[in-house]
């Protein structure tokens, strides 16, 4: 009997971003594509990075893997959290879970390098690399990169040079984190060889969302991701490996923000705390309260005699385009715990901004900042300097020396006005050609839009056969 022949190891690159109608732009891209096949990916609402990245994981939707968004209401805690990392929030079991239970029961050997996707602390991977600061007692932070093996990540930086951190996410935010990213992908494969590999490159997830994409240069971003890319496809030739691409989502222009816990503190529904610091939100004290994310909002109401007071306050908000609640949340295939008592749905050109305060003077200190964790909400203000600052930079250095010198100092550079940005996503778009794509090889998936549920089975299909 002749044996099978094992299938070549996978790498899947998550272009965030990246659309049909993008690709012409990249070369590399249009030459992979053309060798294999690609198709359109309607993804799961809302579509942000967090609820993308569970759904290409674990196969199913946010009633069932319960990322309902990039951060939600912990009822348990009366906290709002984003951008958590634990794999244990995913309620449905990931790919390499699975890819390894059949691996075994073959006899074969399966090993998964994550690369910087989301939900990789306590992932079930033999390799992780992912961005993970020290927090000192005394509130100092410092930036760095954390994974395994042991070693693994102090070996990269002695290569590579430190993680640009600064350009990951914030006002400076740009290609180089992404440029880190692709050489440590490539390092990755040719020193550990995995089955899969999962490298996650944010570049076109920056200016896009800043400006609006028809207020960039689209076709530079994406030759400078295709470039990136091909750091990739030289390292993935030289252990014969195959490259897959997937995107999350698409951006659009956006030109209206709304401002829903502003009108919920008008109609008296939300409490807040003032302080030395600033007002923070009071959780506990409030009747009702949304956590912004993007093209979505969740709204979390304490009495349910109040929501329909609530919706009707939301649907009267312009650039609201549905207000979904209770049952009618399954409509959004929202229907989890986890998910507000309400939803809000803006419209193409308008977008959720966080901000409850109603005085500039009484935000709370971490809303100039970069801060993601503490707000609670989404805030893209954060890739922007505050343009009524004189020198932001020179601010920066500022803070930096003071820092250095041992004193307790905000890098408070971040602008409070939602205005400034020009794009945003979380929607499903109408249009194929602006649904994020999946770019493979080998044996063609069905024609049409493939929803972004079906992936999963196709890059298992990919790694272990039929």
């Amino acid at each position: 009997m002749v044996a099978m022949k094992e299938p070549s190891p996978l790498v899947v690159v998550n272009a965030v971003g990246l659309t049909r109608r993008l690709l012409r732009h990249g070369p590399n891209l249009v030459a992979l594509a053309n060798r294999g096949w690609q198709r359109s990916l309607r993804p799961p609402l809302p579509a942000v990075t967090c609820t993308a990245q569970a759904t290409l994981l674990t196969g199913t939707s946010p009633p069932v893997h319960g990322i309902v968004a990039n951060g939600w209401f912990f009822r348990d805690t009366g906290e709002v959290r984003f951008w958590l990392q634990s794999n244990r929030l995913l309620q449905a079991e990931p790919l390499y879970s699975f890819a390894r239970r059949i691996a075994v029961a073959q006899g074969r050997r399966f090993r998964c390098a994550k690369l910087f996707w989301w939900f990789n602390q306590g992932a079930d991977v033999e390799i992780s690399v992912t961005p993970k600061p020290y927090y000192g007692a005394d509130g100092n932070k410092v930036f760095a990169i954390h994974g395994k093996p042991e070693g693994l990540t102090r070996r990269l930086e002695n290569r590579l040079g430190p993680f640009p951190f600064h350009t990951f996410w914030g006002p400076k935010a740009g290609r180089p984190s992404t440029t880190w990213i692709a050489r440590c992908a490539a390092e990755i494969l040719e020193a550990e060889r995995p089955d899969l590999t999962l490298v996650y490159l944010p570049h076109l997830d920056y200016d896009p969302q800043r400006y609006g994409p028809s207020r960039c240069n689209m076709a530079r971003l994406v030759r400078q991701l295709d470039e990136d890319i091909s750091i990739i496809l030289d390292a993935a030739v030289v252990v014969g490996a195959r490259v897959w691409i997937v995107s999350e989502y698409g951006h659009c222009d956006v030109k209206h923000p709304i401002l829903p816990n502003r009108a919920l503190r008008q109609a008296g529904l939300l409490a807040v705390r003032d302080g030395p610091f600033g007002e923070t939100l009071e959780t506990f004290e409030s009747q009702a309260f949304a956590v912004c994310d993007h093209q979505l909002a969740h709204v979390y109401v304490r009495d349910p005699e109040e929501i329909p007071k609530v919706k009707d306050l939301l649907m009267g908000l312009e650039g609201v385009a549905g207000v979904f609640a209770g049952e009618e949340r399954r409509d959004l295939a929202l229907n989890h715990p986890r998910s507000g008592d309400v939803i809000a749905v803006s419209r193409p050109d308008a977008w959720f901004a966080y901000p409850y305060w109603l005085d500039d003077r009484k935000a709370p200190d971490f809303a100039r900042t970069v801060d993601i964790h503490r707000k609670p909400g989404f805030d893209p203000c954060e890739m922007f300097y505050d343009p009524r600052l004189w020198w932001p930079t020179g601010r920066v250095m500022l803070r930096l020396l003071q820092k250095r010198l041992g004193f307790r100092t905000l890098f408070d550079v971040v602008p409070l006005d939602p205005t400034l940005v020009g794009g945003s996503h979380g929607l499903v778009p109408s249009e194929p050609d602006d649904m994020p794509i999946l770019i493979g090889s080998g044996e063609p998936p069905r024609e049409g839009v493939l929803l972004m549920n079906e992936v999963r089975d196709l890059i298992l299909r990919a790694l272990l056969g039929p």
